[in-house]
């Protein structure tokens, strides 16, 4: 459809154009024309005065004149012409979720939806409830069903999830200190891992589902979710730490922290690489895009931003939002970023960094992001207790 109409456009265009044309290049030719007739009069008159030669050179001077003054006025038409073929045979650009369509609205959490996360075969949400509400529920997000809920899951709020590549085992940390697996499969309890002495704010997971890295008010601490065991500490007691991020390597661990400092550190032999000072504010976001090159942070001084790891320098600030950014998905071919804040839910191109949409579908802030692992939906949570499912149109 979208390619017939605009073959119908362009087609109009050229008409119009040529249309134009041809009524210009007819007026000019009887106004040529009646000119010629004129000059034609005066040398019959000067023949006949026995003038011949003068006027033989005038008509040739006149002649060529007028050839190149029409030549030189048709040119502009010809090259606009040639242009505007040209321009419309230009392919459009086709960049995911650049016009997200809303399918579907959940509800049910008593709370700001602090976590959202979808199974590695797609088929599957899960959201986590802020504030009070300690609520794990499971949704289909195409069919708009529950399929489970997990009451108890937490005392306090539902700070992160992760699910294990096998699809088998879903892992949620949250602000009463403690880090609990449940079997995927029935929604059932399978243990607690314990070790945090104050609020856990982060979770992230290796790509091979071994080792998991669990961040929060008391430091940095690493535990092998195969064998359902700690690995360590990493950092005791430094800044708070409010996100985390693996390399799809699996190699390196990236920290932000409550003071705007992102750490690198290198998950075989626990050591930091490298720590600077990326925002002003919170960094409350962190990802990873498919390749491994790019870090990307997002913070409550309003900013994203776009690291090289190879130099690690600064590659792009991406500015849009006006207020906190809370929440960073990126797609799984990584050309197409998506953040959430106060503002609401915008769509970026991550090779150009252009802010490609900005979509207003949840009546307060966006809090939670996350596309699936498909590429075909990209889920949005809000502190309006809403979850929302968007389709790439």
């Amino acid at each position: 459809m979208r390619n017939s109409h605009r073959q119908s456009l362009k087609t109009k265009q050229e008409f119009k154009l040529n249309s134009f044309r041809n009524k210009f290049i007819s007026k000019f030719t009887n106004k040529i024309h009646r000119f010629c007739q004129k000059i034609s009069q005066h040398t019959s008159k000067n023949i006949l005065k026995k003038k011949s030669t003068n006027t033989l050179i005038e008509i040739v001077i006149i002649t060529v004149s007028l050839s190149v003054i029409l030549t030189v006025l048709l040119i502009p038409f010809n090259f606009v012409h040639s242009a505007d073929l040209d321009i419309q045979a230009q392919p459009e650009i086709n960049r995911p979720f650049a016009n997200p369509k809303l399918i579907r609205t959940f509800g049910g959490h008593a709370g700001t939806i602090k976590s959202l996360s979808f199974t590695p075969d797609s088929k599957m949400l899960v959201s986590g409830g802020g504030d009070n509400d300690g609520v794990i529920r499971i949704w289909e997000p195409m069919k708009g069903d529950m399929m489970g809920i997990i009451r108890k899951a937490h005392k306090a709020a539902v700070e992160s999830i992760i699910i294990s590549p096998d699809n088998k085992t879903l892992v949620s940390c949250s602000s009463d200190n403690t880090i609990n697996l449940w079997n995927l499969k029935n929604y059932k309890f399978d243990r607690t891992f314990v070790g945090h002495g104050s609020n856990l704010l982060a979770l992230a997971l290796s790509p091979d589902g071994k080792m998991l890295a669990s961040g929060g008010l008391d430091g940095i601490r690493l535990w092998d979710l195969l064998q359902r065991r700690p690995l360590g500490t990493l950092i005791r007691y430094d800044n708070v730490i409010y996100s985390l991020a693996i390399t799809p390597d699996g190699q390196t661990l990236a920290s932000g922290d409550n003071k705007g400092v992102i750490k690198l550190w290198d998950l075989n032999s626990g050591r930091l690489i490298r720590a600077f000072v990326a925002h002003k504010n919170i960094v409350t976001s962190l990802r990873f895009t498919p390749d491994g090159q790019t870090l990307l942070t997002a913070s409550r001084d309003k900013a994203v931003k776009v690291w090289n790891l190879n130099t690690q320098k600064l590659v792009n600030t991406l500015i849009g939002h006006n207020n906190w950014v809370n929440a960073i998905a990126i797609n799984p071919n990584g050309t197409i970023l998506a953040t959430g804040g106060r503002d609401g839910l915008k769509i970026w191109d991550l090779q150009t960094g252009e802010l490609i949409n900005s979509v207003y579908g949840h009546s307060d802030w966006v809090s939670a992001v996350a596309f699936s692992p498909d590429g075909k939906i990209l889920a949005t949570g809000g502190f309006d207790k809403k979850v929302k499912i968007w389709l790439n149109y």
